[in-house]
């Protein structure tokens, strides 16, 4: 019988060097545009008398012969909520379990991970100048997936409340000294990609900043619509996002678009299957490339795969 394995965030830590989260989910888009993933609807179960919620992320990755789910739950208190995510892997071969992990840190790594895949695919080849905006722990680990996608010759992070911050790094690994701006658009003009990496529910960028090539890229949060960018901004970029059949009826700016009439999902023109398998439209560079993530179960079940893979060896 497979060994079971349980993982907590300690050894998760300890483990995440040996882990190529970005090769597992690029493995895991190529099989979910081959038909050899299954990207089934996320759900939202509320808890009785406003207690609380939790999330439930499901993914069938056939190519490594299991299936799972994320839960992510959301723990009203009387003072500060608590928030926890545990993903589960069984194999498809016997029916049981064979990874139960906590899923904080991998959840950081699997939305920088593909934000990254995504700004690889579509930033020009002589792309230099990388803005990040945040400055919390999933921007710093964008920061380090961003670093060898380029030959960067600027490196800028931008928050207004920079200046208390005293984790970001002055130089990157390939040293390449980072700039630290607390104006946010100042910061963005002449990116040739942004990655937006904030749990804001209302833009935090002005688009007109933006260089008419440019690529940028926004995360989810979970405020109710929630949007890193404006919503009547999408008509003026060429829009992509990580799955199409889930993405438009969960992001925030897209749902918002939609609803005013700005916007319609019809004219995405490309997700990372797509991407990956060279079947979407590639950008126009004649104004600016927009990528949305919301969060798919299929990529914490690849990260969760790489992590397993990791633990047996």
């Amino acid at each position: 019988m497979t060994r079971q394995i349980i993982l907590d965030e300690t050894q998760i830590t300890a483990l995440l060097p040996k882990v190529d989260i970005r090769g597992a989910l690029e493995r895991m888009f190529r099989a979910l545009a081959e038909g050899q993933a299954v990207q089934p609807p996320q759900t939202l179960s509320l808890f009785p008398g406003d207690a609380g919620d939790f999330i439930t992320y499901l993914g069938v990755f056939a190519e490594e012969k299991v299936f799972g789910a994320k839960l992510s739950p959301y723990i009203a208190g009387d003072g500060k909520a608590l928030v926890t995510a545990w993903t589960l892997l069984i194999s498809m071969e016997t029916g049981t379990p064979v990874l139960l992990c906590d899923s904080k840190k991998l959840t950081t790594e699997r939305t920088a991970a593909t934000s990254i895949v995504a700004a690889d695919a579509l930033a020009p080849k002589h792309a230099s100048v990388l803005t990040i905006v945040g400055t919390g722990p999933v921007a710093l680990a964008h920061l380090r997936y961003a670093e060898g996608i380029r030959e960067w010759k600027q490196v800028r992070i931008a928050s207004p409340n920079i200046a208390g911050r005293t984790v970001i790094p002055e130089k990157t690994t390939n040293g390449v000294a980072i700039t630290k701006y607390a104006n946010v658009n100042e910061a963005v003009r002449g990116a040739d990609v942004v990655l937006l990496c904030t749990s804001s529910g209302k833009p935090v960028i002005d688009v007109a900043s933006l260089s008419k090539a440019a690529v940028v890229t926004s995360i989810s949060t979970n405020v109710a619509n929630a949007h890193e960018v404006d919503p009547a901004a999408l008509q003026g970029f060429d829009v992509y996002c990580d799955y199409r059949a889930m993405t438009p009826a969960s992001a925030g700016e897209m749902k918002l678009a939609a609803a005013a009439g700005s916007w319609s999902a019809e004219s995405i023109r490309g997700d990372l299957p797509e991407l990956l398998s060279g079947r979407a439209t590639a950008p126009s560079r004649e104004r600016p490339a927009f990528f949305r993530s919301i969060g798919l179960g299929l990529e914490d079940i690849a990260a969760a795969v790489a992590l397993l893979e990791a633990a047996r060896a």
